[in-house]
């Protein structure tokens, strides 16, 4: 939680990670600067998760994906739904802060300055296990057309499942499911394959 209190403190925390996975790494927490993403880059990092700097500052943005290629710069946004009808505002501060923006319009802008990925979480479905905000998945989506990731809610495999069909998520991010649930990557993959979604097999 690094950009609660202005630091970033993520540094050993990538090189030990970097050091011992074989798989793309993205990175986020307190990335202010582009000279934060070269730094973590350096570290081991592939990607750059960012939310609240670029929320403060759009231009960074576009100044992460000059510098560093669109590929490397993941826009993560942190919705929470607003009022009666499908409308999501996107928050700042983990979650914390209200922004003003609509999560849908600030992903196409995003994409406009440069992201060149989308990390898209739902702050109500987070840690609820009940499965993604389709709906708000599915909303960004057809905005965009750089990948999105959705993030936020997943209970079991059927989750993922209708976030790719229904939502056209590219990906999903899992956590509580792994670590809680006792469910391993090799079941989840089974699933994924077997409902025809492309993921690589173990």
């Amino acid at each position: 939680m690094a950009s609660l209190y202005g630091r970033n403190s993520l540094t050993d925390i990538v090189k030990h990670t970097a050091r011992n996975i074989f798989v793309p790494l993205t990175v986020g927490g307190g990335i202010r600067s582009t000279d934060d993403v070269r730094e973590l880059l350096c570290c081991g990092a592939d990607k750059i998760a960012v939310n609240t700097a670029a929320i403060k500052c759009p231009q960074l943005i576009t100044d992460i994906a000059r510098r560093f290629g669109s590929q490397c710069m993941v826009l993560s946004i942190e919705a929470k739904k607003t009022g009666p009808g499908n409308k999501w505002e996107a928050y700042s501060e983990y979650g914390r802060q209200e922004t003003g923006l609509d999560a849908v319009q600030w992903a196409i802008r995003g994409q406009e300055l440069g992201a060149g990925e989308i990390l898209l979480t739902s702050i109500d479905q987070e840690g609820t296990r009940k499965g993604f905000d389709i709906e708000l998945v599915r909303q960004v989506t057809a905005a965009v057309t750089i990948p999105v990731i959705c993030s936020g809610g997943m209970g079991k495999v059927e989750d993922l499942l209708r976030a790719a069909k229904e939502g056209g998520a590219d990906a999903v991010a899992m956590a509580d499911i792994l670590h809680q649930r006792g469910v391993d990557l090799r079941t989840i993959r089974e699933e994924a394959l077997a409902a025809n979604l492309p993921v690589r097999a173990l």
